[in-house]
């Protein structure tokens, strides 16, 4: 049985960024893309042919006018693709049963709700596939694979109530949307953005080292919350952890779409791994 936690073996405290999969959709090492050297000198990423089967989204994309402009071609080309579109679930009884096609819009809203639900299962999932970063945390310690809390955790990210219309590819799409307009528009020329999470205990992150009296290596989640409001983390915890994300590290942010649930407190979307934090009380 395998354990996922670096507390349990002293091999494993050295290299805690070796939890995951030996593959990824990226084409790097996975132990580099969840490791603080990635994120101290980050590179750009792709997922592995997203942008051959898409040119035309991204065609659209370079030809908007601005950020908003750019935001209403993804919608419309993710309803066209998708049928996300409400008026294209079937309505009467010749037509038969209403059908809810799973969308990147009802994750974010449950994730919003409560990042440990389904929802939230099939994101983290999404990481694991993409990534190769194993989740830490979902509903409680994700301790071993095959155990009661992990096998809990596959039956949510599988379920079909949330696990079809494609929706991996659905979220592949607006991982590249978000870095693409992350790179033209709201970070341009940057590598990293600073962001801020509260915590009240680290029930849900693994303290690797303590650097000094403040700065501390912690193994995230696979997929976090964080917020670029130092004022909104703190109502979240008394402790505001501090990290500079890498923008290759970010699937969503509350200005990349005009409308969506995450937009109340600058809420960003950050995959996980070990980062060096700065840890203060609010």
């Amino acid at each position: 049985m395998t354990d996922l936690r670096p507390e349990f073996c002293a091999a494993d405290r050295r290299h805690p960024e070796s939890f995951g999969h030996s593959t990824n959709l990226f084409g790097v090492p996975t132990g580099w893309l969840g490791s603080v050297a990635f994120n101290d000198e980050p590179v750009a990423l792709h997922l592995t042919g997203v942008g051959s089967t898409s040119r035309s989204l991204f065609r659209m994309l370079e030809d908007s006018d601005g950020s908003e402009d750019a935001a209403l071609a993804f919608e419309t080309y993710m309803v066209a693709l998708y049928g996300l579109d409400p008026e294209q679930r079937s309505r009467n009884k010749e037509e038969g049963p209403r059908r809810y096609r799973s969308s990147y819009y009802r994750l974010l809203r449950g994730w919003g709700y409560d990042s440990n639900g389904p929802e939230g299962a099939v994101l983290k999932g999404w990481v694991e596939s993409r990534f190769g970063l194993f989740p830490t945390f979902h509903k409680e310690p994700l301790n071993t694979l095959l155990d009661g809390p992990w096998m809990a955790y596959v039956c949510e990210k599988m379920s079909s109530r949330f696990h079809n219309n494609a929706i991996l590819s659905q979220l592949d799409l607006l991982y590249e949307f978000a870095q693409w307009s992350l790179a033209r528009h709201f970070a341009v020329g940057q590598r990293h953005i600073t962001l801020y999470r509260g915590v009240n205990d680290f029930k849900e992150h693994q303290i690797i080292e303590r650097l000094d009296r403040r700065t501390v290596v912690i193994r995230l989640n696979n997929l976090m919350s964080f917020t670029s409001d130092r004022d909104a983390a703190g109502c979240f915890g008394d402790t505001i952890l501090t990290a500079a994300v890498p923008l290759a590290k970010i699937l969503f942010f509350n200005t990349l779409l005009p409308r969506h649930a995450l937009k109340g407190e600058g809420e960003f979307l950050v995959v996980g791994g070990t980062y060096r934090v700065q840890a203060t009380y609010v």
